[in-house]
């Protein structure tokens, strides 16, 4: 019997069947079961988060983004039925949404999860309107505020008229005052 016909015939086969299953085997590990979340879902750089995976069968493990300082050591007690926890601090200077990896089991797993890491709310211009005692900044009015009637405080015509009843006042003290110590 010739052994090269039946190679021949064997060749794509089993250049099949090498292609087929690598393939399978590092696909199953990419779509697996192991799953990453973040807490808080959105950080602000410098902030340190909670990463919570599950689907390890080991006790260990890590995780990292392009948005951690450095990966995560993920711990947990049972591997498979626990979840692996660990903490990681956001690195300064980032905004976006950042792909997780996993490894665990001898495995990398990559896009088990995603951080979002937002920048620090803008300073507010001025306090809110809720009394202050005069320490707004005027100056950070805008000129739709400026002009605004019932944002404005008391004009000269109100000056006056106080001025006008506090004197009316006055007098009429005085003049009841000397009414009651006058002799009859």
């Amino acid at each position: 019997m010739c052994i090269g016909p039946i190679a021949l015939r064997a060749a794509p086969a089993a250049l099949a069947l090498a292609m087929v299953l690598p393939g399978g085997a590092a696909h199953a590990h990419d779509q697996g079961s192991v799953r990453a979340e973040v807490a808080p879902s959105s950080a602000v750089p410098g902030a340190t988060v909670e990463v919570s995976v599950s689907g390890c069968e080991d006790t260990t493990g890590t995780a990292g983004s392009g948005a951690f300082e450095g990966d995560a050591r993920l711990t947990g007690q049972d591997g498979g039925s626990r979840t692996l926890t660990g903490s990681a601090r956001i690195r300064e200077g980032l905004t976006g949404t950042f792909d997780l990896t996993v490894s665990c089991d001898g495995h990398p797993h990559q896009g088990v999860g995603e951080v979002a890491v937002e920048q620090h709310g803008p300073a507010p211009e001025a306090p809110a309107k809720a009394g202050g005692g005069g320490t707004s900044n005027i100056a950070a009015r805008t000129s739709d505020e400026a002009d605004d009637p019932s944002q404005a405080g008391p004009g000269t015509r109100h000056a006056v008229v106080g001025l006008v009843l506090a004197g009316a006042a006055a007098v009429a003290v005085a003049f009841r005052s000397v009414r009651r110590h006058r002799p009859e």
